[in-house]
């Protein structure tokens, strides 16, 4: 069901209100992405700032994804992820009364479950609401890391858990799951040639905020055995990515996309702006991409 292109959206700021949700920069940005041909968006998942979200704006911002992709064919997995599993559940009841074709749900944070707890939260949200779910297994944001047993074990009681970011890092693993049948997809643009190269089946991408074309680009030619572009195409994005990451996301996505125009580059308290010699390497790898930052 969910195979390609996945955009994982910021959430827009107003410039000077950074308490407020920027519900017009956000359809254009919806808008853009559709232009450009990828599968889907990712609304409020860590790129989206949901950490620093109020619960309304949190809905707002799901509310806004869900019809500005409507009639674009563009599809939407809602970011509903919570070490709370209350809280996750009823952020996923909301992302299906709002329409999501799917929830994006993180490894509860911070409180450090185990294997069977992992597998108790996901199932009782599973089992709870008629919604396809992603997984999200990013170790370096939750401080635990989900194992291919526990991911089986739920895909095989859950028959709506229908895929996992893996955004663990670490090939093995992938290989691990991809070889039980799990159906993957990439969570480090980095990585995710070499992700696909091993059987995952799409990206839920940072980087296809600013280049979704080459983005795309890169998984179709990858999951079509085009192995000679789709490497051209990693290693002409490589930097970007690189980039991207050079201090925690989503500082250099929004750093960049003020650097091109498209957005305020507004963040929320814990985060906060890019250093200058960060902005620096950022503006060089926009460059080297082939884009054109416009502001200083």
């Amino acid at each position: 069901m969910f195979q390609g292109t996945f955009t994982a959206l910021v959430t827009p700021f107003q410039a000077r209100s950074p308490s407020g949700f920027d519900r017009r920069t956000l359809e254009k940005q919806i808008a853009f992405q559709a232009g450009h041909g990828v599968q889907g968006i990712v609304p409020v998942g860590t790129t989206g700032e949901c950490p620093t979200l109020s619960h309304e704006e949190h809905h707002e911002v799901v509310e806004v994804a869900v019809g500005a992709a409507r009639g674009t064919g563009l599809k939407v997995i809602a970011g509903t992820g919570s070490n709370s599993t209350d809280e996750a559940l009823a952020l996923t009841h909301h992302a299906r009364k709002a329409g999501a074709d799917g929830a994006l749900m993180v490894n509860p944070y911070y409180n450090k479950p185990t294997q069977e707890g992992l597998y108790r939260h996901f199932k009782t949200v599973a089992q709870a609401v008629d919604i396809p779910i992603v997984l999200y297994n990013i170790p370096g944001r939750t401080n635990v890391t989900m194992t291919v047993a526990t991911m089986c074990r739920l895909t095989k009681d859950c028959p709506n858990i229908v895929a996992i970011k893996d955004a663990a890092g670490n090939l093995d693993l992938t290989s691990e799951a991809v070889a039980a049948g799990l159906h993957i997809l990439s969570g480090d643009d980095s990585l995710t040639l070499p992700m696909i190269a091993v059987g995952a089946r799409g990206v839920i991408s940072v980087a296809s905020n600013i280049v979704p074309d080459q983005v795309r680009g890169l998984v179709d030619a990858a999951l079509a055995g085009d192995i000679s572009t789709a490497r051209s195409l990693h290693l002409r994005l490589f930097a970007l990515c690189k980039a991207l990451f050079i201090e925690t996301s989503p500082i250099p996505i929004k750093t960049a996309m003020a650097l091109l125009g498209r957005d305020s580059g507004e963040l929320r308290l814990p985060l906060c702006e890019a250093s200058s010699e960060s902005r620096r390497i950022i503006r060089g790898a926009l460059v080297q991409a082939g884009l054109s930052p416009i502001s200083s």
